[in-house]
């Protein structure tokens, strides 16, 4: 099969939609299929590619292409929708009714959307009205991984990962680990700063008022190896997230065998079993507080938790297990 991608310019490596375009774009090209990434702008149009050859639109890309009149109306296209897609979590009903209407004026357009996670499943079908049959479940795969060692030192090294936005909650992470002041642990924050910057410059503000500039570190965004290197020496992985619709660093943490700490924000909760980890209410800083302070304290619950988590892991689905979903989608 042939297909051609349509994505937000520019397509570089990252987090979130990039890192899940990466990997199933990896995993179609594993499986001998071929993939031509097409940034769009707008001089693209949906028209360029040969006649009949599926085009899978991302949703960070629909704007562009779909608010004007294209020639490629009785081309066989299919719309991948992540959560940047759907309203955030707080929208007020006049922009969660803006967005309903932008799209059941686009999506009846797709043969078939593919959705990243349960909660988009749910948005398009209730909110969007698109049939069920009509949609496709393709969650994040995840990328084979090395268990992770940890830091073997006398403090505990507390690894989250996410974009400096308010929706990841690393506010209410911090505002949890400052109560903790009785404790050796350390926390660095992966995330690029970019797409919020004043939100990113209040979070280290917040770490400065707190007093805890010493222990928290903002890596921003790293490589691959970086990632890895940090990976490696992490002793817990938590995350107050406010909402996922999957939570790809929760399975990349859960693949290493990480105990997990996080907030039941969407979805993310429910990769977390009981063993592995523990899930915390929304924005509760007092019982996510409590939660890490056992797994801080407690080195032996963390080494049985981590077991827990390395076997779940090994059960979660590859990217090449998840391109094969999305090949049956396009077909």
């Amino acid at each position: 099969m042939h297909v051609s991608f349509f994505v937000r310019a520019p397509f570089g490596a990252g987090s979130g939609s990039y890192a899940y375009d990466h990997g199933l774009v990896a995993g179609l090209r594993g499986l001998g299929h071929t993939v031509a990434i097409i940034e769009a702008h707008p001089g693209i149009s949906l028209a360029d590619p040969p006649d009949g050859t599926p085009r899978l639109i991302d949703g960070p890309a629909l704007p562009t292409l779909l608010e004007r009149d294209d020639k490629a109306l009785g081309q066989p296209l299919f719309g991948l929708i992540h959560h940047s897609t759907m309203p955030a979590p707080d929208a007020d009903e006049a922009a969660r009714h803006a967005l309903r209407a932008a799209a059941e004026r686009h999506f009846g357009r797709f043969v078939r959307l593919v959705a990243t996670g349960e909660p988009t499943v749910e948005w398009l079908v209730n909110e969007c009205r698109v049939s069920r049959d009509r949609v496709a479940l393709v969650v994040p795969g995840t990328d084979d991984a090395p268990r992770c060692p940890g830091s073997d030192g006398p403090g505990c090294h507390i690894l989250s990962i996410g974009a400096l936005v308010p929706r990841k909650g690393h506010d209410v992470l911090m505002r949890a680990l400052v109560r903790l002041f009785d404790l050796d642990w350390h926390l660095t924050i992966v995330g690029s700063a970019e797409r919020d910057p004043v939100h990113a410059r209040a979070l280290a503000a917040l770490a400065d008022t707190l007093g805890i500039t010493h222990r928290v570190r903002f890596a921003g965004r790293v490589t691959d190896a970086a990632l890895d290197a940090l990976w490696q020496e992490s002793d817990l992985f938590a995350l107050a997230t406010r909402f996922e619709t999957y939570g790809m660093p929760v399975a990349a943490a859960l693949k290493r065998g990480l105990p997990v700490a996080v907030t039941a924000g969407g979805a993310a909760g429910a990769l977390v079993a009981p063993e592995a980890g523990v899930v915390c209410p929304l924005d509760d800083e007092s019982q996510l507080s409590k939660a890490l302070r056992r797994l801080i304290f407690g080195r032996t619950l963390r080494r049985d938790m981590g077991e827990v988590a390395w076997q779940i892991g090994q059960t979660l689905p590859t990217w090449r297990m998840q391109a094969e979903l999305l090949v049956r989608a396009l077909a």
